[in-house]
């Protein structure tokens, strides 16, 4: 079994530990009603733009998303939010320390061994989600329950449907296919991202995602035989028709969302073995971006 393999099967148990510890984080995060920006990058920044929808959409304050490269340096915040498993990235060290003494700021990482630790005023350290592997799959999915769960937004139904998602063989035909394009609405479109990053990080699969709106404005182009576009969260009345009418293969998502972006990296994984991958060792990927100083 790889690192990868290992590690996203033990995220029920993660993000059962992560939503009974949310409440003693509670001092860390956001407080409703404050003007709040998340950031990260990759797989952080997707996971960003999932907990900003889900605050701003639940009536808990207005909330940005951002890479951290990107940050809007002339906008004002009540608290800044880093999502960070190593620690060690510059872009989020570099906003960190601009943001010093000026804005209060947060850090979710996985190692208390790390810069992060001085860079934020406040850090909350899942470390019980660390990962060896270059491509995230727990730490990621367990930061955003943890911020589901301090916002009332976490069940124990996640679980078990992570759970199954789990033990459910994937879709007939999917592992064969060429193409692979995923959809959200609200906080999925973020997880709808990641999905696609997970699947070209491990797999070096040709993928895109969409707001699921979107997809009709262009992209189902692509769709037809050979092609998957899978859904994350409810999909938009007829989408499904429509996507089977050009030959693809539509996959519903039957489960939590983040329980569907289980079974996404699942066949990342299932993907990479069947093109002789190793999806431990990701082409031109290191586990921590750390920029050199000119």
């Amino acid at each position: 079994m790889t690192h990868v393999e290992d590690e996203l099967t033990s995220q029920p148990g993660c993000w059962t530990r992560a939503a009974a510890e949310a409440a003693g984080h509670a001092h860390a995060l956001p407080v409703a009603g404050e003007r709040v920006a998340i950031v990260g990058c990759g797989t952080s920044y997707f996971m960003a733009q999932a907990v900003a929808a889900l605050r701003e959409g639940s009536g808990q304050g207005e909330t940005d998303a951002f890479a951290a490269s990107e940050f809007p340096r002339g906008r004002s915040y009540d608290r800044v939010v880093a999502l960070t498993r190593s620690g060690t990235t510059t872009e989020v060290l570099d906003l960190l320390g601009q943001l010093k003494g000026s804005t209060r700021t947060t850090a979710l990482t996985a190692d208390p061994a790390t810069p992060v630790m001085a860079a934020a005023d406040e850090v909350v350290v899942l470390d019980f989600a660390d990962e060896r592997s270059v491509v995230q799959t727990r730490f990621a999915t367990t930061a955003l329950t943890l911020l589901r769960a301090h916002l009332g937004l976490h069940t124990d139904a996640v679980v078990a449907d992570a759970r199954t998602a789990l033990a459910t063989p994937l879709p007939e035909g999917l592992v064969e296919c060429t193409q692979f394009t995923f959809l959200g609405r609200g906080w999925t479109v973020g997880l709808a991202n990641e999905a696609g990053l997970k699947m070209r990080e491990a797999s070096l699969a040709w993928t895109e995602a969409y707001p699921a709106m979107e997809y009709r404005h262009g992209p189902i182009s692509i769709t037809t035989h050979g092609t998957a576009t899978w859904m994350l969260g409810a999909a938009p009345e007829g989408l499904a028709e429509q996507v089977r009418e050009t030959g693809g293969l539509w996959v519903p998502g039957s489960l939590d969302p983040l329980a569907e972006l289980v079974r996404v990296q699942r066949l990342a994984v299932a993907v990479a073995g069947a093109r002789g991958l190793d999806p431990d060792r990701p082409r031109h990927l290191t586990r921590s971006v750390i920029l050199a100083r000119p």
